[in-house]
Parts: structure tokens; sequence; C-alpha cells
């Protein structure tokens, strides 16, 4: 590996993370998941004062000499990670107790922007057996742009889709990878310590990407990541310095079968969608001039104008304009918040009557 190498897609890149991303090109991929070694065995930090584990990995990928030592690694694949990054690409990064603060303070030190962090709740967590501690039930991932301008997908309809038609919230009720979804050895073990659910990468995959679009991760593990990418529909590279973990991942993702294309697409976010005036819904009749408009509670009536403004009391101008001045709101969705009411005596939101537009002249 001594120069820049071609996009490796849907590859499992076997050896130093680090090394690896080095020779990725700049700005090439559309996000990224990473779920770092959580540095749990450091004598005198995060081990008993017996020098027992706190927790239960003990494997050499994990090993750490000091804390500065595993600052200085997560700054370094941090750094690449965002070389890598598209401008308007995010990134996920996991953690528990152990570490997720670390990442989080390298994270904006090296210019990320952090737009959220999500608790993942086990359903069905390790219990605490030894009863000094509260059971450990959540990880955090925290979901960051690549800088502060960065125009970020976020596929709001698809997680609210998900979701039961309900806006998705920052906690995620996800059990453990259990049963024949978890890898094993030969010998019927756990394959991989920290094994993540399919469910939680297909919605962290879901939320943030487009099919055929390129998703990174920098510690494949048992190559969750990659299979539930290759199911979504979307290209993938994945880094893995084990060996064994390497293979099993290359035989879980060749196992996988790919979504039909118009399975795997999202819900457009409104940002995706063409923009049409209030007015062009007026000038067709859809809304005609002199209709009221109520908002779903009937707290307030508009009156259309032939220039598609509304009059509501003292208040005039956009939907959006008249729609927060009635509220006393800095801000206002006109199309989600304004309802007119049909035939049948129900109201409809004018987001409806917009898609019933688009639909109607699209092509």
């Amino acid at each position: 590996m001594g120069t820049q190498i071609d996009l490796p897609l849907d590859q499992v890149l076997v050896g130093d993370c680090i090394a690896w991303l080095k020779h990725l090109p700049p700005a090439s991929v559309h996000a990224i998941f990473a779920d770092p070694p959580y540095n749990l065995q450091l004598k005198g930090t995060l081990r008993r004062p017996d020098d027992s584990l706190v927790d239960g990995v003990d494997d050499e990928w994990d090993r750490f000499a000091d804390l500065p030592a595993y600052d200085a690694f997560t700054r370094e694949w941090l750094a690449e990670c965002r070389r890598v990054l598209r401008k308007d690409g995010t990134i996920w990064v996991m953690g528990a107790y152990h570490n997720v603060f670390r990442l989080g303070t390298a994270l904006q030190d090296l210019g990320y922007w952090i737009l959220n962090d999500v608790i993942w709740r086990k359903s069905n967590p390790m219990p605490n057996f030894r009863g000094r501690r509260f059971t450990n039930a959540h990880e955090t991932l925290i979901w960051a742009a690549r800088s502060p301008d960065s125009r970020y997908r976020f596929n709001y309809a698809a997680m609210k889709a998900l979701n039961d038609d309900l806006q998705m919230r920052s906690d995620w009720l996800i059990p453990l990878c259990t049963g024949g979804e978890r890898l094993r050895d030969a010998k019927g073990a756990k394959l991989h310590p920290t094994q993540k659910p399919e469910a939680l990468l297909h919605r962290v995959i879901l939320a943030c990407t487009a099919p055929g679009e390129v998703i990174l991760d920098p510690f494949l593990g048992s190559g969750t990541t990659a299979a539930v990418a290759r199911r979504l529909g979307r290209r993938f590279i994945g880094i893995e310095r084990e060996q064994t973990y390497a293979e099993a991942a290359m035989a879980r993702i060749a196992a996988t079968e790919p979504a039909p294309e118009e399975a795997a697409a999202a819900l457009p976010s409104r940002k995706e969608q063409p923009r049409i005036p209030f007015g062009t819904l007026v000038e067709h009749g859809l809304v005609p001039a002199g209709a009221k408009l109520y908002d779903r509670q009937r707290r307030f009536e508009a009156v259309v104008g032939a220039d598609g403004t509304l009059r509501c009391g003292l208040a005039t101008g956009s939907i959006h304009k008249v729609g927060a001045a009635v509220q006393e709101a800095p801000s206002c969705n006109g199309w989600l918040f304004w309802h007119i009411e049909g035939r049948d005596g129900r109201l409809r939101v004018l987001d409806e009557l917009r898609e019933a537009w688009l639909r109607a002249t699209a092509g």
C-alpha cells in the first residue's frame, strides 16, 4: 500500500484501518459507521483493582498502553475518516460509557458537527451479576456531519414510516444480537464479542444514505454493516484487521441477498421533492381563491387570495408567514399547518394536494 488506490467497492480490506484509510481517495464515501475498540483493558482506569475486566472484551485488538495512546489512535482514524468523507457526508461513531465521551471530544476537536446522540436501548441486556452497578442497558451512537456547513442527508420520511408514521426519536429499543443472526465458531461460541444487531444498522444506513451510495466501516468485525448495506442496495467498504473476522464477514456478505431496487429506496425527503409555490395550486383551481383554510384543530381560519396569499385577522402573506404569525412562532411549514375542507367535511392537509399535483404532472 504505497499510493492511493481506486475506491475498493464491496470489498473487505484486511489489515490496519489507519493504513488502509490513508490510501483511500479523499471525499469518496457518503457515510461511515464506526464501532471502534472500547479500550476496556487499561489497568487503573477500566479494570477493577484486582485487574479483572469490568466487561467481557479481552481481545488483542482492544489493547492500548494508556489513555494517551488510545486518544492518539482515536484522533488518527477519525481524521482519516473525515478526509475520505464527502463534504456533505455523515459519520456514526458508537461507544459505551468506557469511551464515548472521549470519542465525542475527538469528533468536535477535529471539526465534525454533532447532529444527534442516539441511545441504543437493549431490550435484553446482560445482567450485572455482582450487583455493584446499574445494569448497563444501553450504548450511544454519535451522529455527526463532516462540518457545520454540510448539507447532509437525513431520510426523515423513511424514519417516520419505519416508526409507524411517528417521528423517529433518539432512543432506539432494539434487542442484542441473538439466535440465528449471531455468528458462532466451530465450537458454538460467539465468533465476535461485540457483534451488532442487523436491525440497528438497518436504521443507521436507511437514515442517511440512498441506494447506490457508499458506506465505510473501518472496524467491520463480523460484517454487519456490509451485510445490511448489501441487502439495502448500498455499496460498502469494510476494513478489518483480524483475519478470522474478515473471513466470516466475507462469507456472511456472500450469503446476503440484495433487496430489489424498488424496495431499497427510502421515501424521499421534502428537500428532494420538486418545489412548487402555493400559488400554483390556486392558479389551477385545486385551492380556489376565496377558499378557507384551517389548522388541524380549526382554531384559525384563513382566506385564500387570488395571488396565493392568505389573510387571517390582521396577518397577511404566504402560507408559511401567516401560519407562523397566528401561532406567534418564528417559522412555520404552511404545507403541513394549513388544511382545506373537502366535500365530505374532512380536513385535508395542503401537503396532500401538493403531492397529488406532483404525481399528476410528473413526466
